[in-house]
């Protein structure tokens, strides 16, 4: 029978402390990291662990088959297997990460009803190394403490981020920018990150993948360290080296969704030689392993593999600790919602000052606009004889504050999307202090590119310089421009950067052609085409901004005397033409802030679902994928 490793505990002021396996000696190198909060110890097993996925054409297809083993705290483990054999979708199981469709039953140190408050306290490293861009590393860490660790003094946030840097080799790095690290260093801060309110349990999908030998194995080395600190580290694998192979502590291999392999690596080699198979000398036991569960050998070898590992490593169970519960739920830090919004705001701003090449590039672009669109339009608004062509200048306006803002949105946030679901997965925050603090960050920099265009295209084009009908169209012209702003990141929060500009550019379509809807035609319009053409947001703003120019009884308009007919000489006779005379400006004004405000409720209700979707998105996402395997299957 494969050796058990025998753990230590002590009871302290702090509660229950691991302090280590008493057959693995620490690091040399180990440091305590005294600053953070002792956590209670989180020993895993999961027991009968079924997924199934609908498959097309021929039933649910199940990735996993009633599978059941442990994870122990201070051990560092992992998910070995072919590919497709259901290592990632353990892990994301594990981590709450996947919760549909999963039968069976996943218990902390005997407990069931702790598994949601370890969620809570657990985080979890996906493959992808996504980390908050135009940042350093220290600010980085620097956010992150305020973030998870509330009211805790600067003092102690300080050494728990340099101590934090310094067991994770990262002090070199400290000064450097996120977007220049080194895709070890990447690896390392991503792990940082998530180390600053010690969680007990910490979860890697393929931490390795992308790094090269050395690395990998600093990586490994250091994961390591990190358990014998107490704490839970599982980790899922593709191909280690023997030397990355001999790190671990603990072996999960699953083939063909089932287990093959559970306990220490020094076992595997026996145990196998109990099962009937040899494993070659001077060859790497993961890979000879991971060869026979894919069925390199025979697939009758998977099958023996699986019967040998109920009768050889049976799992003995956790029995259960009656202080889990209330340990748990001490260890729970909230930080104040107002907090949050004050730190993400700050993270937000420093970015967008760091980013000033693009605030910049944005800038010299209205710029140019507003150059290129006044000298189209020059001098048309004093001219009766040109009040149709000041009417297209408008309607360009609003062209210009629908295209600009979406479309860098379309491009920009699907990115974004990946990043919040990350931390806030990991409880780094709330979804609404996010929001509202991107929300808040965004409004000045919008407000001056929006007026720099303005400015420049309002006093080239011969508008009136009247303040009253100069802050109506500046205040119109602004809101478009936020509400098209808002739809493109209602389209963004859901869809990748691909779908959304399609489909971001195709609503223009409609909402520019039932803005138009009815000028100057003579006869009433039915009663469906009136209520389309309301359905655009364009409409109310048109109506804003011809209004703003020609209403409000504006006197009669400067016409060449070289014209014998001026027929809009009179302002009214446009708004009689483009059947507006009887708009009401605060009507206007007022439907472009229920439109603004309703789509900022959209994107945030979006949002949400696309972090934790209810139900409804759950059938709408299994529906795309039956559609998607169908699609697939026929080609």
């Amino acid at each position: 029978m494969p050796s058990k490793s025998k753990i230590e505990m002590t009871e302290g002021n702090d509660g229950m402390q691991l302090q280590r396996c008493s057959d693995r000696p620490p690091t040399q190198d180990a440091v305590p990291l005294s600053h953070l909060r002792k956590m209670a110890p989180a020993n895993i097993e999961f027991s009968n662990l079924t997924y199934t996925i609908p498959y097309s054409g021929k039933g649910p297809k199940a990735i996993l088959k009633g599978i059941s083993g442990q994870f122990r705290s201070g051990e560092l483990s992992a998910i070995l297997g072919p590919s497709g054999a259901g290592k990632s979708t353990l892990l994301n199981i594990l981590a709450g990460y996947r919760s549909t469709d999963v039968t069976g039953h996943v218990s902390v140190n005997g407990r069931t009803e702790c598994i949601d408050r370890l969620r809570k306290l657990s985080c979890y490293i996906m493959q992808e190394d996504l980390l908050q861009p135009r940042l350093t590393v220290f600010e980085a860490m620097q956010f992150t403490m305020d973030l998870k660790l509330g009211n805790v003094s600067g003092e102690t946030k300080l050494a728990a981020i340099e101590e934090i840097l310094e067991v994770l080799r990262l002090k070199r790095a400290r000064n450097t920018v996120t977007e220049n690290l080194s895709g070890g260093e990447r690896k390392r801060l991503s792990i940082a990150l998530e180390l600053t309110n010690n969680p007990p349990v910490i979860f890697l999908d393929e931490p390795t993948t992308g790094l090269d030998e050395i690395s990998a194995l600093q990586c490994v080395d250091m994961l390591k360290q990190v358990a014998q600190l107490g704490r839970t580290v599982i980790c899922s694998l593709h191909t280690p080296s023997a030397t990355m192979f001999s790190r671990f502590d603990h072996i999960y291999v699953i083939a063909e969704g089932q287990c093959v392999y559970r306990s220490t690596v020094d076992d595997l080699v026996p145990f196998l030689q109990q099962v009937g198979i040899e494993c070659p000398k001077h060859y790497n036991p993961a890979d000879f392993m991971i060869e026979v569960s894919a069925g390199e050998y025979g697939t009758e070898w998977i099958g023996r593999l699986m019967s040998f590992v109920d009768t050889e490593l049976p799992i003995v169970p956790i029995s259960p600790w009656s202080k889990e519960k209330e340990q748990f739920a001490k260890e729970t830090i909230s930080v104040p919602w107002l907090d949050q919004f004050v730190i993400l705001s700050k993270r937000m701003l420093l970015q967008l000052y760091r980013n000033r090449s693009y605030v910049y590039m944005k800038l010299s672009i209205h710029v140019f606009l507003g150059l290129v669109i006044g000298a189209l339009f020059q001098n048309v608004g004093n001219d009766g004889t040109k009040s149709l062509f000041n009417f297209g200048f408008c309607f360009a306006s609003l062209m210009i504050f629908l295209y600009v803002p979406m479309l860098p949105t379309l491009m920009q946030f699907p990115a974004e999307v990946q990043l919040v679901k990350r931390e806030y997965f990991n409880m780094w925050y709330n979804l609404s202090p996010y929001y509202c603090a991107f929300t808040v960050v965004s409004i000045p920099t919008r407000i001056m590119e929006s007026t720099i265009y303005l400015s420049i295209a309002y006093l080239i084009t011969g508008q009136p310089l009247e303040l009253f009908r100069c802050s109506l169209f500046f205040s119109i012209c602004i809101m478009c421009m936020f509400i098209a702003e808002s739809m493109a990141l209602a389209v963004a929060s859901t869809l990748s950067t691909i779908n959304g500009l399609f489909v971001g550019t195709v609503m223009t379509v409609p909402l520019m052609l039932f803005a138009v809807q009815g000028l100057g035609e003579t006869k009433p319009l039915p009663i469906y085409r009136s209520l389309t053409m309301y359905v655009s947001y364009i409409r109310y703003g048109l109506e804003g901004l011809v209004t703003s120019l020609y209403g409000y009884n504006r006197g009669k308009l400067y016409c060449p005397p070289s014209e014998y007919f001026c027929y809009f000489a009179v302002p009214q006779q446009l708004l009689l033409i483009m059947r507006m005379e009887h708009v009401q400006m605060w009507i206007n004004i007022f439907a472009l802030l229920v439109v603004l405000l309703a789509m900022k409720i959209l994107t945030f209700y979006l949002l949400r679902q696309r972090l934790t979707p209810n139900k409804t998105f759950q059938a709408l996402r299994l529906a795309g994928r039956l559609i998607k395997g169908h699609l697939n299957i026929n080609t």
